[in-house]
């Protein structure tokens, strides 16, 4: 077996061939500390014709964010990169502020990516971000899928993300910057103890556990969750997906080990409402105990109903009801709608307006004629397209088999 190269940016090169080799077009997430600048100088001598363009997130958490994004964008320009500051308008302060910013660092880049038509966006995160993300959430009691290691790219929020890093460590990178007088911003919050990963980091330090055998750890985690994916797989084979519901049959289901029984829930689950992240584990076990005692169960706004042969995933008409209307293409993050007049918008039909469609006509049960997409002219039901053809109006799932098949096996 072929040793990997030592030097770091030529591993970080074989990555983004195997990555992005066949892309026209990428994204580069820079901060402006050590890791993300390497990964921008890395890419602009890799680029070779492809259209490169870099953005910085400024969280606006520290007076010197601002001055830190202009400097990320001098040297992009340097580069012959575009750059663009993404500023976050925080609303709220309720809640973990990290994971808030985390999620909004994600958003702000994935519309930037699309509206520059970008193919991917490379993101900084090496070796020893896998080796603290291990030890994080070995502390926190993670299973399976939170202790696997993070992987080489994934699609969430609409995009494509990249990690070319993961097989460089920190230290590696820093040596590689020096050795070209490459400068860097060090954030010092990398030194406050109240951040959860500085604490982790500082811990692995005084214990002197070695980063890449951490990382090898996390990737041997996620070999294994990689197989119970591919059972899950294999016990979902026979579901049915119509008029935007998803139904399992219940004997492989209730066969199958309880880590498999939680996996197709997650995938069902984000399958109907289009959620980002799957329910929370203690919600979804709660789920899985009625499940098996034959109750129905609403689940992150998804109604769950074991009866006779099969499970039936749809819609939870109360969440529904919750969606904001629409005056199209989209409505609830699962329905496409085509041909609405001017004054017309989309909501979901209702509990209350199934006497004026005859709704038992239709074949839906009850709550999924409830849940579906109406059209409304002020307050007037105009049609209910689900249960009766009104054309021109039109309504399609956003989401089929193939989403689902995707889900099941996500990382």
């Amino acid at each position: 077996m072929t040793a990997p190269p030592r030097d770091p940016a030529a591993r970080i090169r074989a990555a983004l061939d195997r990555l992005a080799g066949d892309m026209p077009s990428l994204g580069v997430a820079v901060s402006g500390g050590g890791d993300s600048v390497a990964l921008m100088r890395i890419i602009a001598e890799w680029a070779r014709g492809r259209r490169i363009m870099v953005a910085t997130v400024d969280h606006g958490l520290r007076p010197e964010s601002e001055a830190e994004a202009r400097q990320v964008g001098q040297a992009a320009r340097a580069l012959g990169l575009p750059h663009a500051a993404l500023l976050w308008q925080r609303e709220t302060e309720a809640g973990n502020l990290m994971a808030h910013a985390r999620d909004a660092r994600l958003r702000l880049l994935s519309a930037w990516a699309q509206r520059n038509e970008l193919a991917a966006v490379a993101l900084g995160h090496t070796a020893d971000d896998q080796a603290e993300t291990l030890m994080m959430r070995l502390a926190r009691g993670s299973g399976i899928d939170g202790l696997a290691a993070m992987t080489e790219w994934r699609d969430a929020f609409g995009i494509r993300w990249l990690r070319p890093m993961l097989g460089v460590g920190r230290d590696e990178l820093r040596d590689w910057l020096r050795a070209r007088d490459i400068p860097w911003i060090e954030d010092p919050s990398n030194e406050k103890e109240e951040f959860e990963r500085i604490r982790i980091r500082n811990a692995i330090a005084a214990m002197g556990l070695d980063i890449a055998a951490l990382a090898r750890a996390a990737a041997h985690i996620g070999e294994a969750r990689d197989a119970l994916s591919h059972y899950a797989a294999l016990a979902s084979q026979g579901a049915i997906i119509r008029n935007g519901a998803l139904i399992l049959p219940r004997r492989p289901f209730s066969d199958a080990p309880a880590e498999i029984r939680r996996r197709l829930l997650v995938a069902g689950c984000r399958w109907i409402t289009g959620a980002d992240y799957p329910p929370r584990r203690a919600t979804l076990l709660h789920a899985l105990n009625a499940m098996a005692a034959g109750s129905r169960v609403t689940l992150d706004g998804a109604l769950i109903e074991p009866a006779g042969d099969r499970i039936r995933l749809s819609r939870e008409p109360a969440a529904a009801m919750r969606a904001e209307p629409s005056e199209g293409p989209l409505w609830d993050n699962r329905w496409r709608i085509t041909g609405l007049r001017p004054g017309q918008h989309v909501a979901a039909l209702g509990l209350e307006a199934l006497a004026q469609v005859n709704w038992r006509l239709s074949g839906l049960p009850r709550d999924e004629a409830a849940a579906s997409p109406a059209i409304w002219q002020g307050g007037r039901l105009i049609a209910a397209p689900l249960l009766r053809p009104a054309p021109p109006l039109r309504v399609s799932p956003l989401r089929g088999a193939t989403e689902f098949r995707r889900l099941v096996m996500a990382h």
